[in-house]
């Protein structure tokens, strides 16, 4: 079944889908030769499904494993507009950057939207895998996640794992099967706590509260601290935080400082200017070259 779905003017599929390192963590897998974004969707009341997207002409074209009914039609679009950022306003950002020499290519090549998961439980289980660890180890949690709790779809592939599936598994999973470490009793925590209703991740997406209250109440969760609330809060759509890590810092050393140890409140100084939207520029910033081979050429 083959569905196509009306992008933005000016919206890049390619720098879209590798704009995040979530394109490289299960279920994602990005194919860059085809330029082919694949993952399992977990269907509400159906079994889940693989759904590839590909980009180009005005629209992404999303291409189902099995024909589907009316509703689970309509949540595969939501879900490939929410993970895609297709409804993100973007003009404003582009406003503040149009001028700036140095950022101006982020306009001009279509960045700017972070590719997200389809749920606010899922990017916030994956940013504390990211914590205090390298990117092999976060892989190796989230492959264990989605290989041992996640559904099936027909073609054997697996949904990233409901917080129902989460809840289920003793804190020792967790520490031996998963090898999370310190996050064992964290996970167990939060998939219960999101699955038994006394905490409404998703509603994090809508909330009304400001920023830093949105923060505080993240790192009510074990295991959430400024840097990984920071990152979720751009998931959100909320870009005046930086979440600084080990990887940020070093990129912008060799980047934006001749190579030269920095403090944070110089990279902090650094993208002040761009106000409510200073950690998107950061990002975009940071990760220019992920696609840069690309950059002499129209990115669709």
């Amino acid at each position: 079944m083959e569905i196509s779905i009306a992008t933005p003017p000016g919206f890049s599929f390619k720098r879209t889908a590798i704009s995040h390192g979530w394109y490289n963590l299960p279920p994602f897998d990005l194919n860059q030769e085809q330029w082919k974004l694949s993952r399992v969707l977990d269907l509400r009341g159906a079994q889940p499904i693989t759904v590839k997207i590909t980009g180009g002409n005005g629209a992404v074209n999303v291409v189902t494993s099995r024909e589907l009914g009316k509703q689970s039609a309509q949540q595969v679009v939501r879900d490939v507009r929410h993970m895609l950022r297709l409804d993100d306003e973007m003009s404003s950002f582009y406003a503040s950057i149009a001028d700036d020499p140095d950022f101006e290519w982020i306009v001009s090549s279509g960045a700017g939207r972070l590719l997200r998961s389809p749920t606010v439980f899922e990017d916030l289980v994956k940013t504390m895998c990211t914590t205090n660890c390298s990117w092999a180890l976060t892989y190796k949690m989230v492959d264990g996640l989605v290989g041992e709790l996640g559904r099936e779809s027909r073609g054997g592939q697996r949904a990233f794992p409901t917080p129902e599936a989460m809840a289920s598994k003793t804190e020792r999973f967790y520490r031996d099967v998963i090898r999370s470490g310190y996050r064992a009793p964290y996970l167990k925590e939060l998939a219960e706590r999101v699955a038994g209703g006394s905490l409404d991740v998703e509603s994090w997406f809508s909330s009304d509260l400001s920023t830093p209250d949105l923060q505080r109440e993240m790192k009510t969760v074990k295991g959430v601290g400024d840097y990984a609330a920071e990152n979720l809060l751009k998931l959100l759509g909320r870009y005046d935080c930086l979440a600084l890590d080990s990887w940020v810092r070093g990129k912008f050393k060799r980047t934006r400082n001749g190579g030269r140890k920095t403090s944070d409140k110089k990279i902090e100084r650094y993208y002040s200017r761009f106000g409510e939207w200073r950690g998107l520029a950061l990002w975009c910033d940071m990760t220019r070259d992920w696609l840069e081979t690309e950059e002499s050429v129209a990115i669709p």
